[in-house]
């Protein structure tokens, strides 16, 4: 399980990997959209660190790529595929530290991710949801290719309030057209 772009490396989560995670999924304004409640514990770092490296991309459910600076070897975020049991379809989720948004470091992995799901695995679907008030999340989701296909209103009870959700997915023949640049 491993991609390259220019500047990334997508990998699987080793142990070292904790603190970092722990860091960047402790930001409030990280966690602010994500199902998880900051601070990020060590102990609960550590295991979400375990369950992401036993994921296997082959399989139904989520499988976690760790995304890491080529330069540096800095963990700057992670790349979420669950895999639908019919292994034609996939749904996918991102999270970033904060430092390094706004690099397009996300993009990057996102179509890395998309390419690899759409040009060598031969997946038909792949979809996205996300918060209606993570702008910055639905503009990527749009940017490399995803169309916003719903809103379901108040659909989400987090972190104690109702919140809109966005639909977004993207078919293997419109990922074929953008990568051939139509």
């Amino acid at each position: 399980m491993l991609l390259l772009t220019p500047r990334l490396r997508l990998r699987r989560f080793a142990p070292a990997d904790a603190p970092a995670l722990a860091a960047y999924r402790s930001e409030p304004a990280i966690a602010r959209y994500q199902g998880w409640t900051a601070p990020v514990p060590a102990a609960e770092a550590d295991a979400l660190v375990r369950d992401f490296a036993a994921g296997d991309p082959a399989r139904a459910g989520w499988c976690q790529y760790a995304l890491e600076l080529t330069a540096s070897g800095e963990l700057v975020g992670d790349l979420g595929v669950c895999l639908h049991e019919n292994l034609r379809q996939a749904e996918l989720g991102f999270t970033l530290a904060p430092e390094h948004q706004g690099h397009g470091y996300a993009t990057e992995a996102v179509r890395a991710v998309l390419r690899d799901l759409f040009e060598r695995r031969g997946l038909h679907r792949v979809s996205a949801e996300c918060d209606a008030r993570n702008h910055d999340s639905a503009r990527l989701l749009e940017r490399v290719g995803f169309q916003l296909e719903g809103r379901r209103p108040e659909h989400t009870w987090l972190k104690g309030e109702w919140t809109d959700d966005l639909l977004f997915g993207l078919l293997a023949e419109r990922w074929a057209r953008l990568a051939a640049g139509q």
